[in-house]
Parts: structure tokens; C-alpha cells; sequence
């Protein structure tokens, strides 16, 4: 069974990313700077091995006992059952009421250090161990060659007495500790790193793990009441699903037509188009639609509010706030400034495997952008989110805003070669009044029409006119005439 093979780590995210947990009756090595979490781990640790009944205990160095409660009961968690053990240097060093002589005091601080240590252990005899922190050992080893072999002794002492070790360090040599690295038979590095902007994002890399497959790169996580909550970096490959590929409704028959008979399960849309052109309605449109079917669609706001979202949909007729009682659509507000890609991911996977989700609206792509670390990770982390949906034959529709109202209009990033379907909105001005105009610029899975058609919204949502013949220039936003004005939509 994977509970004997593995000591689980009691954060399943880890546990996923480390194959099933940590191999047991080994040491291992879990490194980073102050704050990032190292201490909530341990706990989390033992707390799992207290579930299953296994005897635990916390080995303090640096903090006392009462600042390893007081962690604890930010989370919410009871110690019960999770022996602390402080054991100060300094403390040990003033119980000796001796001068050294024929010996270094650092050596014999460490000594007895060491010794009480042991002893410890060998009375409580756990089945998991906790040693906070190796800062303390190092300082009172005073060179690397006297540490290394404090470590070697103290892994030595551990082996073959069916106990699985976590040693914490907070990073403060200036070496980087690779020594103590190749001696643990796993590492795990955790990091912050403060954005310009917004709160702090943590990841954290298995460095290696011997004899066992793990998921490699960095992986988000964060610090919330209840521990650490670890969001696996996700590999699409891994979600293979069989779905019958078939085209979906938009509920508007012009819409579909445009589109060649609807947009096919397991693409994604990209909506193209400058503010307020219509694109959130467009996506709006689908998800009723899927609704009216008895699908689940979710919808991620970046940009506008849940409320502004719902004013405007009731403005065009459609019942969105309706649909969103009955559970069948589901809003979620991101806060860019609180939230990164690997957590975003891990939402979008729950509403997919848990709730059902068929249709997935990001809006917008703008936004997403802005929760990323760096620009050039978009396209990476988009692509295997993307591919992800496919996978699981959703349909995805992506908005994006472009700069600009009129004439020439860029995008903060090209997404438009991840799409499979890109929409294009435009204004033009005709008659003395500005409209719009929508055409379909690719579709991979079918024929589509290459017309550019005018649409309009209002109380009756979404309306697609004919197809504009007798116009050019419509995408320049400065379009030429040659008709008569009667034959334009809804003049």
C-alpha cells in the first residue's frame, strides 16, 4: 500500500508533486528563506503521522515552544499528540558551569547538544521527526568539515530505526548548503518572491528525490489558515479524456452560421475586439446557451465585477443571474493582485473535474496577464492550460481587449496562434452613427464564413445582421459607402 510505502506529507498538492508522498525511513531536507513556511510543513507533517496514530516529535532549536503553539493555532490546528522538544544552545551552554580548557566551548556546546537530542529521540521513538532548524547545529559546528559530519552522525543514527526525518534550514550559509543536499536522500527548496505589486508569490521545487518519480519545476503554493495549500504545475498530457467532438449552439442562428454551425467541443475561441465592442456579451451568450442544454459553464472575471457583469446582462434581456441560482453557471472573481497562474489553474481544473464545467469564458486575457510573473510566461502556461481543456473537450472562449477604438489595434501579447477560432469585433462609423461589426478570422476545425456582418446588442442580446457587401475598409474602422442606408442593419 502507497500508506506504508509513503509517509504522506498531509498537503496533497506535495504529495502529487513528490509521486505519493515521501519515501519513509529516509531523511530529507526541506530548505528556504525565513517566511516562507518551512515550520507550517513540519507541522503538517506530524499532524498526518498523529492521524494514523504514528508517534511524532518536534525538535526545536531556534524557536520556543510557545512560538511553535502559536503557528498552530493560527491554522486552527490541536498539538495534541505532537511532543515538543525545545532544546536552546545557549541554555545548554549555561547549565555547564565549567571553563573549557583542553577543549573548544563550541565543541562541547555541540556535544551536549547533540547528546540531549538523541536521547530524546530515543525515548519517544517516533515514526516521523521534525529538526528546526539546522542554523543552530551550523553556527555551533563553526566549520563546513565539523557540520558535514555532525550531519553524517545525526543520519546514522536515524538509519534503520523506521523513522523518516525532515531537517529544515533557513538557507543562511553562504554556500548554499550542496553538501548537505547530497547527503539528504531528498530536497525540497521553497521560495518567496515579492512582486512589484500585490501579495507575495511562494513556489517551491523538489531538487531531487532518490529512487522516486516526481513532477519537476516549480509549483505554486500558499500560506492560508488551515497550512500550506500547493498547486501542482499542470501537465495536460496527464488528462486524456474521451469526449464526442460535435458543435455547440450559440442560440443565435446568425451566430452559428457565421461560425460555421457552432463552435466544436474541445476548441477554444479567441474573442479579439477594442472596449465595449460586445465580447463579454458574446461569451455571456454561450454560457446561457450550454445552460439551456443542461451544461455547466464557468465564467473567471478578471477585469469587470460579478455585479457589473450581471446589470449588463440583465440590460440585454439575458438571464444570467437566473441561470447562476440554478447553479448551472458558476462566477468567480479573480483578483490579479492576490492570486498567480498555478493557483488560477488549480481553479479552473476543479470546475472542470468536480462541477461538470463544459464551457470555460476567461475574461479577459488582458487580466490573466497581469497576474503573471512575467509576460513571456503567458503563452507558455496558456498553451498547457489550453491544451488541458481540450483534452477534457471543453469549450473554451478567451476575450481578449485590444488597444485602441478605431484603425490599427494591438494586443498586449499574440494569442492568437494558440486559438483554434478567432472572432474579430471592430467599430465602424456609417450613417452618421458608430457600429459594429464582427467577423470570424480562423477556424481549424471546419469551414467558416469569411464575411464581416454587423451585430447589435440590446434588449434582445445578441443580433447579427447581413453580411456587409457593399462596404470596404469595415476592419479599418473608416469604412467606404456605396449603397443605399436602408440596407444597413437596424438603421
Amino acid at each position: 500500500m502507497d500508506s506504508e510505502r509513503f509517509a504522506q506529507t498531509g498537503i496533497a498538492g506535495l504529495d502529487d508533486v513528490l509521486g505519493g508522498g515521501l519515501p519513509r525511513h529516509r531523511i530529507y531536507l526541506v530548505q528556504g528563506d525565513p517566511g516562507v513556511g518551512k515550520t507550517t510543513v513540519g507541522l503538517q507533517f506530524l499532524l498526518a503521522g498523529v492521524a494514523r496514530g504514528e508517534p511524532v516529535l518536534y525538535i526545536t532549536l531556534s524557536e520556543g515552544k510557545d512560538e511553535i503553539r502559536s503557528v498552530a493555532k493560527s491554522h486552527g490546528w490541536s498539538l495534541e499528540g505532537v511532543p515538543l522538544f525545545e532544546l536552546s544552545a545557549p541554555e545548554q551552554t549555561a547549565s555547564l558551569e565549567q571553563e573549557y580548557t583542553l577543549f573548544q566551548p563550541s565543541e562541547v556546546e555541540l556535544q551536549e547538544t547533540t547528546r540531549t537530542l538523541l536521547a530524546r529521540f530515543e525515548q519517544v521513538k517516533p515514526a516521523r521527526v521534525v529538526l528546526d532548524s539546522l542554523s543552530e547545529i551550523r553556527l555551533l559546528s563553526q566549520n563546513a568539515l565539523r557540520y558535514r559530519r555532525q550531519i553524517l552522525a545525526l543520519k546514522q543514527h536515524f538509519a534503520g530505526r523506521n523513522c523518516t526525518v525532515l531537517l529544515l534550514d533557513d538557507r543562511t550559509s553562504e554556500s548554499g548548503d550542496l553538501q548537505l543536499q547530497s547527503i539528504s536522500h531528498g530536497v525540497v527548496s521553497m521560495e518567496q518572491v515579492p512582486p512589484l505589486y500585490g501579495e507575495d508569490r511562494r513556489k517551491l521545487r523538489i531538487v531531487k528525490l532518490r529512487g522516486q518519480k516526481f513532477r519537476g519545476g516549480y509549483h505554486d503554493y500558499v500560506i492560508r489558515t488551515g497550512g500550506l495549500e500547493v498547486f501542482p504545475r499542470l501537465v495536460a498530457s496527464e488528462h486524456l479524456t474521451e469526449f464526442r467532438r460535435e458543435p455547440i449552439s450559440s442560440g443565435v442562428a446568425q451566430l452559428d452560421s457565421l461560425l460555421g454551425g457552432g463552435l466544436d467541443r474541445g476548441t477554444s475561441t479567441l474573442i479579439l475586439g477594442p472596449a465595449g465592442s460586445g465580447k463579454s456579451s458574446i461569451a455571456t451568450q454561450y454560457m446561457l446557451a450550454a445552460a439551456q442544454r443542461g451544461e455547466s459553464a464557468v465564467h473567471f472575471a478578471f477585469d469587470e465585477s460579478l455585479g457589473t457583469l450581471l446589470a449588463r446582462s440583465e440590460g440585454l434581456g439575458l438571464d444570467l443571474a437566473g441561470q447562476v441560482k440554478t447553479g448551472r453557471i458558476m462566477l468567480q472573481q479573480i483578483d490579479t493582485a492576490e492570486i498567480g497562474p498555478g493557483e488560477f489553474a488549480d481553479h479552473a481544473r476543479r470546475r472542470i473535474e468536480e462541477d461538470g464545467a463544459k464551457i470555460v469564458v476567461i475574461d479577459s486575457l488582458n487580466g490573466y496577464l497581469n497576474a503573471m510573473p512575467t509576460e513571456r510566461l503567458l503563452p507558455v502556461q496558456m498553451h498547457e492550460l489550453l491544451i488541458y481543456f481540450a483534452q477534457k473537450g471543453v469549450v473554451t472562449v478567451l476575450v481578449m481587449a485590444q488597444h485602441g477604438l478605431v484603425g490599427a489595434m494591438q494586443t498586449p501579447v499574440d494569442m492568437s496562434y494558440l486559438s483554434d477560432t478567432v472572432l474579430l469585433l471592430r467599430y465602424f462609423e456609417a450613417a452618421g452613427r458608430v457600429r459594429r461589426a464582427i467577423s470570424v478570422m480562423k477556424k481549424r476545425s471546419g469551414a467558416h464564413e469569411d464575411t464581416i456582418r454587423e451585430f447589435t446588442l440590446g434588449p434582445g442580446g445578441v443580433r447579427i445582421g447581413q453580411a456587409l457587401t457593399e462596404f470596404t475598409g469595415v476592419l479599418s474602422g473608416v469604412p467606404q459607402f456605396a449603397g443605399k442606408a436602408d440596407k444597413l442593419f437596424g438603421a
